[in-house]
Formats: C-alpha cells, structure tokens, sequence
C-alpha cells in the first residue's frame, strides 16, 4: 500500500506535462486577445471566480474518482442545496449559517445515499448515481414546486460576492478547499487508504483497510462539496433554481482527468485537478473575448478529455 501511494503522489513528468500545456495556453491567449486583455487584472479574477464552482466540485469528485468510483449526482445535488438554502435565506428569518449547514447536510446525505449503495448494496457507481441524478433532480423541481426561489438576504448574497479588496472571496474559498484536499490526500492515512482502495481494493483490504467505509466516505466528501457549490451558486444568481448545475458533472470529471487522475483510480494529485479546472476556465473565457461561438467550447473540451484519457491508458500500459 505505501508503494501504491508514493507513486500516485509524487510529483511526475505527466504533473509537469499538465502545468506546461497551461501556461502554453494561457501563453497563446495572452497573445491572440485584443490588447492582451487576457492577462489584465480584472479578467484574471474573472477567470479566478469562474473557476471556482467548478474547481471545488471537482476536489470532491477526485477522491471519488481517486477510490475507483465515479459520481454522476453532483450536479443535481448542488440544484437541490441551492434550492433548499434559497428557502432557509430569506430576509429576518435565519442566520446566515443555517442555509449553508442545510445546504451541506442535503448535499451530505446524497453522498451518504450513494456511497452506501456502492459500498453496501454492491451496485455499480455509475448506475447508483445515476439514478440519484435523476431522483435528487425531481426532489429540487418537487420542494421549488418547480420554479426558482428568489428573496434572500443581502448577508446570503454576499457569501458569493464579497471582496477583500479586489479579492473575490469565492477564489479563496476554492484556495482553501484545494490545500486542505491536497493535504488530505498527501500527509493523512486516510489519503492512502483512498489510493490503496483504488489501486487494489483486494490489497487495501488484506492491507486493514475498510474498503467498504473508505468508499462511503469519498461520495460523502463529494457530496459535502457539491452543497457548498450549491450555496455558493444560488448566492452568486440571487436564487435557488430547481434546475441549477445542470451538467456540473461533466465540467468535474473533465477538470479530474484533465488533471491527470486515473479513471481506473488509484492515481492523482490535487495540484493537477486545479489546473484542469483551471485550464477549462480558461478555455471558456479566451474563446468569449476571441468572440468564438460558445458551441465550440464544447467540441474543444470533448477533445481534450478524450485526448487525456488516451493518454492516461498508455501510460498505464508503459508502466
């Protein structure tokens, strides 16, 4: 198992191969945009904020993804936390703690709800959130009555919107999540037990490692965050909207294998997963200011996806 975790955490040529193709594409946008706009101080805090929902849902769903697992529930949960803190958020009726602690209880037991499914029930991740997907969807559209709650509070809005100086507070957010994530993963016991688990649950579990629990935990993470991420987004629209992280998902687990985590598990690094947050940020945003369709987006993603992966199979097969 030790063997297993320093390699899956050790800086390597694919880690420096993700940071240099970054910088290559921040690079060439810098060059393309019309007066350099691309690196002026407003747009890279733009791209800071717009990276930030993205980039925190993806910490969650790299340790799933990390255990040998996937989620496909995420983006339905943030649609239900955010419904259900809009509710809890109007004006003179609660702190403005009470929406964010509902907000990541329901996003906790949509994990806990999958985890046990996968671990307990023995049921393929992919179909157990994928039928929570679907399920935590029509709970949103149920308790909205299928429209979006608006009226909250100003305190509410500002967990999204407040600044420290020119600071936005949700790129701190994310700088927070990320070195907690990173340092959970690299310097606890419980982040090798989450790399054994994908790289040989049967090894894991000679090894002492609960398998089963170390597989609920990761989709309770997952979950945690993707409520945070609902807070987060229905304090930055001003509203709780039923249909709110429609295909978060893919974002995530395009951030994650961009990032260079194994889809067969057992390999990754937090550090990669923000650059792949990142770099999809900042696909989106040079393409805006290029002015090219938004469509496009979506073809140039698809193909770096499948390029990482492809990538990610031969590395597997060399070693």
């Amino acid at each position: 198992m030790n063997a297993i975790s320093r390699r899956a955490r050790g800086w390597s040529v694919g880690d420096a191969g993700i940071l240099l193709v970054f910088l290559a594409l921040v690079f060439a946008l810098w060059l393309v945009s019309p007066e350099h706009h691309f690196l002026s101080v407003n747009n890279v805090l733009l791209i800071l904020v717009q990276t930030t929902i993205n980039g925190i849902l993806a910490m969650g769903m790299m340790f799933v993804i990390i255990s040998g697992e996937i989620d496909l529930s995420v983006g339905s949960t943030i649609g239900l936390a955010g419904v259900v803190a809009a509710m809890l958020a109007h004006p003179g009726e609660y702190p403005v703690i009470v929406p964010i602690l509902a907000a990541l209880l329901v996003g906790a037991l949509v994990g806990l709800l999958n985890g046990v499914g996968v671990a307990y029930g023995a049921i393929p991740s992919f179909i157990v959130t994928l039928g929570t997907m679907t399920a935590v969807r029509g709970l949103a559209l149920i308790v909205s009555g299928g429209a979006p709650i608006f009226n909250v509070s100003e305190t509410f809005e500002a967990v999204a919107s407040a600044r420290i100086g020119r600071f936005p507070v949700m790129a701190i957010y994310l700088v927070v999540i990320f070195a907690v994530c990173a340092f959970v993963l690299r310097r606890t016991v419980y982040g090798r037990r989450v790399y054994a688990v994908g790289g040989n649950p049967v090894a894991a579990e000679v090894s002492g490692v609960n398998v089963r629990r170390s597989k609920v935990s990761v989709f309770v993470i997952a979950g945690l965050l993707a409520g945070f991420c609902g807070v987060l987004l229905a304090s930055r629209t001003i509203s709780g909207a039923p249909t709110a992280g429609e295909s978060y998902e893919l974002d995530a687990i395009a951030a994650v294998v961009i990032g260079g985590v194994s889809m067969s598990g057992g390999r990754g690094r937090a550090v990669g997963v923000l650059i792949g947050a990142l770099m999809i940020a900042v696909i989106a945003n040079g393409l805006d200011i290029l002015g090219i369709d938004a469509n496009f987006q979506r073809v140039v993603k698809g193909a770096i996806i499948v390029l990482a992966v492809l990538l990610d199979v031969k590395a597997r097969q060399r070693s």
